[in-house]
């Protein structure tokens, strides 16, 4: 099997190409937090990774001991948010295109964006103590990719809890819903992931390439229309409630957020 080394010219991500596998880590310490500069980046390595013939799994995962704890707040003032979005959902619209299968190695925090990153990866494995959860309605925000398709994964009801409580999960109750779909001791994630990994480079790249475009074929015309309506909602009515403004403010001062109802 050839080797290339690994590309280091990123510096929010590690990208590493041993053909047919490719993987890509979250690395911006210490929460990996998901910002504009990674965004560009995950998707630059994903249009690189879709245009390679040899290649035919990814492995994403986080460096350190959080998957990642989602997109930066920062970036979700009213000069930025848009364009925001727009990169993020990129990144995501990238995954669930893509043609070859998608891995996702999850360990300790996966929370907001990085819960959404993950959940679109065609195999989540994670380990039982994990904390998944979509906590944006705690900051009078709501997570678009989750309000799209999350419901396809757990079921309406679950779904609905999640989003609206943001209510932190497991890792086992994440598997057990269908949110991931297998949990593992902590110290069993890396042999796992080889082993599923090792089991699709045995089957046929061009298979399972046609076979993900049939999987997801009814899916796939549904999730742009309405990631593209979840974004309408969030940019033209979300974000000019003064309770959205207000749940950003307060967690950048470190605050509890005082809410006014519109």
């Amino acid at each position: 099997m050839t080797t290339t080394p690994a590309i280091t010219k990123f510096a929010r991500i590690t990208f590493e190409l041993h053909p047919p596998v490719a993987r890509i880590v979250l690395r911006n310490p210490p929460l990996n937090v998901i910002n504009t500069p990674m965004m560009a980046e995950l998707a630059q390595a994903l249009g690189e990774i879709e245009a390679r013939a040899d290649i035919s799994i990814v492995v994403l995962s986080g460096e350190g001991k959080p998957f990642s704890v989602g997109v930066d707040v920062a970036a979700h003032t009213p000069d930025r948010v848009e364009a925001m979005l727009f990169n993020f959902h990129a990144v995501v619209r990238a995954l669930v295109a893509s043609k070859k299968v998608t891995v996702a190695a999850v360990r300790g925090h996966c929370l907001g964006g990085g819960a959404e990153l993950a959940m679109v990866c065609d195999v989540v494995y994670t380990t039982a103590s994990a904390q998944w959860g979509f906590s944006e309605i705690k900051l009078g925000c709501y997570p678009p990719v989750a309000c799209t398709a999350l419901a396809a994964l757990v079921g309406q009801k679950r779904a609905a809890e999640l989003i609206l409580t943001g209510r932190t999960i497991s890792g086992t109750e994440a598997a057990a819903m269908g949110l991931a779909s297998r949990a593992v001791p902590d110290e069993e994630l890396d042999a796992a992931v080889s082993r599923i990994v090792e089991e699709l480079l045995k089957l046929s790249p061009a298979a399972l390439a046609v076979t993900k475009k049939a999987l997801y074929a009814w899916d796939a015309m549904h999730f742009d229309e309405g990631l593209a309506r979840a974004e309408k909602i969030y940019l033209e009515e979300l974000m000019k409630t003064a309770d959205a403004q207000e749940g950003i403010r307060a967690f950048m001062e470190k605050r509890a957020p005082k809410w006014v109802g519109k």
